[in-house]
């Protein structure tokens, strides 16, 4: 702990970083709490306040139905957090999995799964995931279903280099000498090893998920309306750009920040895991 806020202490972007992100969180944890007008998240019409800039009782200004977009914007961040968790938590153990077997039997058996994560690598990622939501119904699940199918190889090609590395290491031929099985190796030895760099990625592709998110609801393929979502907020607002700016600037700024804290915070733990190894 004293090491870690030594590193925060020596680097205020990260300091601003975790900042940042604990912004985020906590806003979309304390939502229902802390947002002027809860009910304007859903299906609410108020047109006396229709499309008013930002004012003392709506500081972000309303949307074109009249809704408050702050209280759109806090909502919206505890869906994209939402979808960017459960992202991560089934791609990252379908590509560790896949770099972990991959790296450590070799032969054929990585041959396949490689050339397997090659060809997901090979298409954008954004072109697959509209694909996909393309042929699937535009909903949340498949939204995080589209977004996962894209993401699980970068952790497979990260685990796989990782394993490599480790496995000819003189702590994993001891484990082999004392008949330590196959699973064993991978899951106890080389995997601990590997979870720095993990964790590291994690945290920086969480502002990314959330963007890439962001970017399909833009396109009309992600969270659908009336749930809030900050790319199709931007979406809405863009049509009415310089005269309503603020229904496209404040959601793309929270887009902004949160991705920016997300990297911040991704450099910071970046250090203060390999300062710890």
């Amino acid at each position: 702990m004293k090491r870690t806020l030594v590193i925060l202490l020596r680097n205020p972007l990260s300091a601003f970083g975790v900042l940042l992100v604990a912004t985020v969180v906590l806003s979309a944890l304390l939502a229902d709490v802390i947002v002027p007008f809860p009910e304007h998240r859903g299906a609410v019409v108020d047109f006396a306040n229709f499309n008013q800039p930002p004012s003392a009782q709506h500081p972000m200004g309303t949307d074109l139905v009249g809704r408050d977009l702050f209280s759109r914007i806090v909502y919206a961040y505890r869906i994209s957090l939402l979808l960017g968790v459960v992202v991560l938590a089934i791609a990252v153990p379908i590509g560790v999995t896949v770099g972990l077997v991959a790296g450590y039997l070799g032969g054929r058996v990585e041959y396949v799964l490689m050339r397997l994560t090659d060809v997901f690598l090979s298409i954008p990622p954004l072109v697959l995931a509209m694909s996909i939501m393309g042929v699937l119904e535009p909903t949340l699940i498949n939204g995080m279903l589209a977004v996962t199918a894209m993401w699980w190889p970068w952790y497979a090609r990260l685990v796989y280099n990782l394993t490599r590395a480790e496995r000819e290491e003189g702590y994993v031929l001891a484990a082999e000498v004392l008949g330590a099985g196959r699973v064993w190796v991978m899951f106890r030895e080389i995997l601990p090893n590997c979870v720095p760099s993990i964790v590291t990625k994690m945290t920086l592709d969480l502002g990314f998920v959330i963007l890439i998110a962001s970017s399909l609801s833009f396109l009309g393929l992600g969270v659908q309306p009336p749930t809030p979502d900050l790319g199709s907020m931007v979406a809405d607002g863009a049509t009415y750009l310089p005269d309503s700016w603020w229904l496209t600037v404040f959601p793309g700024l929270a887009i902004l920040l949160a991705v920016f804290g997300f990297n911040l915070v991704g450099d910071a733990l970046r250090e203060i895991l390999g300062a710890d190894q």
